[in-house]
């Protein structure tokens, strides 16, 4: 009886994906989460699942930012993108990041479940389309790996920067003092080698889904 994890932010995909996978794998066991945050907790408490089907973006996560995370971080969960982003560059930009199959959410049930089955048992899956597409470019290949060597809680504050909140905000949301997150920011600057705060969001925008649309932080006072 394979466990399914399916993290996305709108509930009625869920209830809808929910459906079509107790139609089409049989005995599966299944739980949700809407937010990176909720993943992670999930995960702790989850540890065995055998397949996770992610939304590129939720609460926590900028474009392919989660992927990368994760597959660091829990290496040994497959993780399939599901996400109404269906152009060939976006599909295979997620496999290239570490994704085992992706899954366009204009799919049917019946396509649902043969990709299910083929990550079950071990391969890959994604339309045919995705690696028709170019190869991932060098320059987000090296802000993944960058990506990767960040703390849980140091890339919780990175996407908080990247969604335009100040130091003092993301104390606040994290209920930590704002002298912690001075601390994670400069951390979080050595690792990925920025010089500043907008560097390190422009960095980590090299893994949205539109790069060209990530906004530089405000300036703090």
């Amino acid at each position: 009886m394979p466990m399914i994890l399916i993290a996305d932010d709108h509930p009625l995909f869920r209830e809808a994906l929910r459906g079509a996978i107790l139609r089409e794998v049989q005995g599966a066991r299944l739980h949700e989460a809407d937010s990176v945050d909720a993943l992670h907790a999930l995960l702790e408490r989850e540890s065995e699942a055998d397949l996770l089907l992610l939304d590129l973006n939720m609460p926590g996560a900028h474009g392919f930012s989660a992927l990368v995370h994760l597959r660091e971080h829990f290496p040994q969960l497959p993780v399939m993108v599901v996400s109404a982003r269906e152009e060939p560059a976006v599909m295979r930009r997620a496999l290239d990041h570490g994704a085992v199959g992706f899954l366009p959410k204009s799919a049917d049930a019946t396509t649902l479940g043969l990709a299910i089955a083929a990550v079950l048992a071990g391969d890959r899956w994604a339309p045919a389309s995705a690696m028709k597409a170019p190869a991932t470019a060098a320059a987000e290949h090296d802000a993944a790996q960058r990506v990767r060597e960040l703390t849980p809680q140091q890339f919780r504050v990175l996407q908080m920067l990247g969604d335009g909140l100040l130091n003092k905000q993301i104390a606040y949301e994290l209920d930590v003092s704002e002298a912690t997150i001075k601390a994670h920011m400069t951390a979080i600057m050595r690792k990925l080698g920025a010089s500043n705060r907008t560097q390190a969001v422009l960095i980590a925008g090299k893994l949205a889904i539109d790069p060209e649309a990530v906004l530089p932080p405000p300036e703090e006072e």
